[in-house]
């Protein structure tokens, strides 16, 4: 049984570190403030976190930014669209979610055991990229038998080559703002929520 998804992001993974700000910041040095660009654990939110004086931070590290002390993170600033990723927060997001997946796969299992029609024509599983209609009623035909224990588990009962694949992709388009549903991540934020107010 897979414990219930938590509902704020606690732990980040650095996607990229800026220790003087972003490049197109055109005001003073003394006034830029570092910048640390992250992927929360659990909702897979794109932050803008501000580091205490003097931290520094490797490339998929995690860091607490939950509502307990903090000790490398002063405080989240805001969430951002994936359009302001930097270049190497976007080279560095797929291995990341690779990895947060592969942490939490009975969650994603749970989701081809457990996912439920969205109109009477389409069933949330089509939504996942390569799921047509012949691998939707593969996938309900055999949960219905026995409920997939692992992603090798549902790859040797229906075919799907990478089930875990399937999910990835899945997750980099709804963070690209590209699907009308939200499977795996928050809805995109409005405006005011991503700062731009």
């Amino acid at each position: 049984m897979s414990r219930p998804i938590k509902k704020f992001e606690e732990y980040a993974f650095v996607l990229d570190f800026l220790p003087r700000g972003y490049p197109d910041d055109t005001r003073p040095l003394f006034r830029k403030e570092p910048i640390v660009q992250a992927i929360g654990d659990t909702h897979f939110t794109l932050l803008e976190l501000v580091p205490r004086r003097g931290a520094r931070f490797e490339p998929h590290e995690a860091v607490f930014i939950g509502r307990d002390k903090r000790e490398k993170i002063d405080h989240v600033k805001r969430r951002i669209p994936y359009e302001d990723l930097t270049a190497t927060a976007r080279s560095e997001l797929p291995f990341i979610i690779e990895m947060l997946v592969g942490k939490s796969e009975q969650r994603f299992v749970d989701f081809f055991n457990l996912s439920r029609p969205l109109t009477t024509r389409m069933h949330s599983l089509e939504l996942l990229p390569g799921i047509g209609k012949k691998f939707m009623w593969q996938i309900l035909k055999e949960r219905q038998k026995a409920l997939f224990t692992s992603f090798q588990d549902i790859a040797e009962r229906t075919h799907i080559r990478s089930p875990k694949d399937l999910i990835i992709k899945r997750i980099l388009s709804e963070l690209q703002r590209e699907d009308k549903y939200s499977l795996f991540t928050r809805k995109p934020a409005s405006d005011r929520e991503m700062g731009r107010s």
